[in-house]
């Protein structure tokens, strides 16, 4: 099967895409193009799902991550080892022939541009990363590289829609105490009629009050998309004992 490489028209003329689970060599609960080291995968599927990917968005480029843990902090990349990555959820990069990647499994994964200054960035942005910051860490980052954030294009990938996002009511009110405003991001839904959080929308509204005006956001719940998309939610909801991870990947072409 091949590599499904999903786009934004924001990102027209970069190389980029957000990758699914189509198109990978990994099997079993994973099966698919599952990218997560820290999934216990065949670690040789693992690395043999990440260099399809990255030949699919630019093929022969160098890889960088970094060691994600919901935080927002941003690091300028550079291409090393998996070892050596840096603890982060966001990196910037204004090399060309490098691509940045971060993983996602129902978390927002956000890709920055900034074609005139040469310099792009991947975010990392889970509920945590995404009320701390993390984009706003990234467009700074991208700043002290040279981009301006009245250029900067941002596209919004795969990520678990708010009608699949049940929170509980503490959840919320961590929202609506670092602003009331915040209260638009969420609905009642369900027979229990609980909150439900958009995290999609409450990431391009983060990167529209940075100054952002280029925004793309993609619209696909990743959630109820099993053939597509992984998610950590639906795989602890069906009781699996694993999940995969996708990614998203951007790069400057050398």
């Amino acid at each position: 099967m091949t590599v499904d490489v999903i786009t934004s028209s924001a990102l027209e003329g970069i190389p980029h895409g957000f990758l699914g689970r189509r198109g990978g060599v990994s099997q079993g609960v994973v099966a698919g193009l599952n990218v997560g080291t820290g999934s216990g995968d065949d670690p040789l599927a693992v690395a043999q799902n990440v260099r399809l990917a990255c030949d699919a968005v630019m093929p022969h480029a160098s890889l960088a991550r970094v060691y994600q843990i919901h935080s927002a902090l941003a690091v300028t990349a550079e291409p090393w080892s998996m070892d050596a990555r840096l603890k982060a959820d966001a990196l910037v990069a204004d090399r060309p022939g490098l691509l940045l990647g971060i993983v996602t499994a129902d978390c927002a994964p956000v890709l920055l541009a900034d074609r005139e200054a040469g310099v792009i960035a991947a975010a990392h942005a889970g509920w945590r990363g995404a009320i701390d910051g993390v984009t706003d860490a990234a467009i700074e980052a991208m700043e002290a590289l040279g981009a301006r954030r009245t250029r900067i294009a941002a596209a919004v990938g795969p990520c678990i829609a708010q009608a699949s996002y049940e929170v509980d009511p503490g959840f919320r009110d961590r929202f609506l105490a670092a602003d009331p405003a915040n209260a638009r991001f969420f609905c009642e839904g369900g027979p229990a009629a609980t909150p439900h959080f958009d995290l999609e929308a409450y990431v391009v509204a983060r990167l529209q009050a940075a100054g952002l005006t280029d925004i793309d956001a993609l619209a696909l719940d990743t959630y109820p998309d099993p053939d597509r998309f992984y998610s950590y939610r639906r795989a602890t909801h069906l009781g699996e004992d694993d999940y995969g991870r996708q990614f998203a990947l951007i790069g400057l072409a050398p």
